[in-house]
């Protein structure tokens, strides 16, 4: 199911018949340097993992993860969207590419129709991030979308992460003019 659509990237809800590729994707030693090795080492792992992760979060918070692909040809290049923790107290923006991927602007495109759909449709006024002290291109990234450095918390007992935020002042609900 298509969620948005930007110049490039289709962003829909990740199915089970993606195992595949976040089997590929959460063995990628950038994820696992920058996110963290999820333990997911086989097609079932992977299944699980969507199960428990973004499918589960659809179902509990109507938003989560989602597979950003390219349009014209549905190549994945990466996941996007927002996450409910239980840990953080806002909502919080997450993004990752394939290496081969990076560099293009993919991840701002779809960080952008996340941020998009977090105020126009969920009408949420605040919306974080976090990323590993060492992450420099996501802090870039978030530096460009307009987030600002906030603090560092201790995310997992001894896992230090920065904390990101951004505001808006007021909420742009679906179907409104904005105004």
């Amino acid at each position: 199911m298509k969620v948005a659509e930007t110049e490039r990237l289709l962003l829909r809800r990740f199915t089970l018949d993606d195992a595949p590729f976040i089997l590929k994707m959460l063995n990628e030693p950038s994820w696992i340097r920058f996110i963290g090795d999820r333990g997911v080492r086989d097609i079932e792992g992977a299944r699980n993992y969507l199960l428990k992760g973004p499918l589960a979060m659809y179902e509990r918070a109507g938003f989560g993860l989602y597979l950003a692909a390219l349009k014209g040809t549905a190549v994945p290049v990466g996941m996007c969207g927002l996450i409910r923790r239980d840990n953080l107290d806002d909502v919080d923006l997450g993004f990752s590419l394939m290496p081969e991927f990076c560099g293009r602007g993919y991840a701002a495109e779809a960080a952008t129709a996340a941020l998009a759909l977090a105020r126009d449709c969920f009408g949420l006024k605040r919306i974080v991030a976090i990323t590993s002290p060492d992450n420099e291109s996501s802090i870039k990234l978030l530096g460009r979308l307009g987030f600002s450095f906030e603090k560092v918390i201790d995310f997992r007992p001894g896992d230090p992460v920065k904390l990101f935020a951004l505001e808006w002042k007021t909420p742009v609900l679906a179907g409104s003019t904005g105004r």
